[in-house]
């Protein structure tokens, strides 16, 4: 079977390195790719915007099912165009992905649905939005309502944090929260519009610094499995929220299929909504295919195909972590170009150094070329060893212009030592 990636940052690398293990993937392909996924597919140079050459390049090559990583292709209704085509996608219909495309739509289907969640208003005009927050209680949690890449979200403690966040949306929809409180964590499902099929669970870390200070960014780092979702709560979060939604957007005429991501709030009163991804998450993703035993293919044309009743994805025992290594300056405006070295010798501990965001120019030399630049991803019998194995791989990169968080993962080590866990 001929598969084509859409993507090209580190959850797509990962996507490619667990497909490219299958014995049923002839040729792969990824668009655009970087210079680690070269390591796994053919990169090619396709506008995914350009719905007509997308599918003309799957007619050219044969292709069966097209992997649609990022959340914007799939928001702009790629995967309708391709299925009308008659290519197998894997990935929501762009109604169905309103569910990130528009955090107003997700609230009010939540509403409707009596799925727990945060209160929340919604506006459309900036000054309805200054007033209501100089009359509310704080902090307050100020969203764009549309795509950020994971960085649309301001936990506002004062007035004036709460107002610059308002104007950087520009005169955008807002969406203003209450602000829970608890750990949180990461629920994957993957669902064919009726079936939901629970993956493993994981954790991201969100802030750019340790301790969790600093910005929100697209993730620093993850491990997986994420104790702090027990069983219990796992089966709360699926029957009291994946599931109504799933039946609620099928009940709309627009099923969800592909998988769905609930970033989840574990609040004293159970697991309450913070938000939806339609895609896997980043780099939760690498974690998830660092532990997935099974063959990733079977499970995506399973869901694409409506036959996820009869699919069991094995998982290893092992727990994995990544650590994200990121250019100076991010989240704000990263340093591009600066060379990386090592990554062969950090492979070389056993590790798996998935990209995000490389470039190989013609001299061979490897370069940084966005924000967030290299997963580092091990594995161990706990989240401890898997710490310590990714760590030491991160110290093989030779890479003066990057930075990483040093604490992935460390609540779950800390409860390790205890014995909590």
């Amino acid at each position: 079977m001929n598969v084509l990636v859409i993507g090209g940052g580190g959850r797509e690398h990962a996507l490619a390195w667990k497909l490219r293990q299958s014995p049923r993937v002839e040729r792969l392909f990824a668009a655009p790719g970087n210079a680690g996924i070269a390591r796994e597919a053919e990169c090619v140079a396709l506008d995914v915007t350009d719905h007509a050459a997308v599918i003309g390049f799957c007619t050219a090559n044969a292709i069966e099912l097209v992997v649609i990583g990022p959340e914007g292709p799939l928001v702009d209704g790629l995967g309708d165009s391709l299925r009308a085509a008659g290519v197998r996608a894997f990935g929501p219909s762009a109604a169905a992905a309103q569910l990130e495309g528009s955090k107003g739509f997700t609230k009010d289907l939540c509403a409707k649905a009596g799925i727990p969640t945060a209160a929340y208003r919604r506006f459309d005009d900036t000054a309805d939005a200054r007033a209501y927050v100089a009359a509310h209680a704080l902090p307050v949690v100020i969203k764009a309502d549309g795509l950020a890449a994971g960085k649309g979200v301001v936990i506002a403690e004062s007035h004036a944090e709460a107002a610059a966040a308002l104007d950087a949306l520009a005169g955008g929809p807002a969406v203003i929260e209450e602000c829970m409180t608890g750990p949180e964590a990461s629920f994957f499902v993957l669902t064919d519009g009726t079936h939901a099929l629970p993956l493993a669970s994981a954790q991201d870390h969100k802030r750019v610094g340790d301790g969790d200070t600093g910005p929100n960014t697209g993730g620093m780092g993850a491990y997986s499995p994420a104790a702090v979702l027990t069983p219990e709560l796992a089966a709360r979060a699926l029957n009291e929220i994946v599931k109504p939604t799933i039946a609620a957007m099928a009940a709309a005429g627009t099923p969800f299929q592909g998988v769905l991501y609930a970033g989840l709030m574990l609040t004293p009163t159970g697991p309450k909504l913070i938000e939806y991804n339609a895609r896997f998450g980043d780099p939760e993703c690498q974690v998830l295919m660092a532990r997935l035993d099974s063959d990733l293919l079977d499970l995506l044309i399973a869901t694409c195909d409506g036959t996820l009743a009869t699919a069991a994805p094995v998982w290893s025992d092992d727990a994995a972590l990544v650590v994200v290594m990121a250019a100076e300056g991010y989240p704000g405006t990263p340093t591009k170009g600066t060379e990386i070295r090592g990554v062969d010798a950090a492979e070389a501990t056993g590790a798996v150094v998935f990209h995000a965001g490389t470039v190989r120019g013609a001299d061979g030399v490897l370069r940084a070329d966005a924000g967030r630049v290299l997963g580092v991803t091990a594995r161990g019998k706990t989240v401890s060893d898997a710490a310590v194995a990714a760590y030491a791989a991160v110290d093989r990169i030779d890479w003066p212009g990057g930075f990483c968080r040093r604490d992935i993962g460390k609540q779950a080590i800390a409860a390790e030592k205890m014995g909590t866990i």
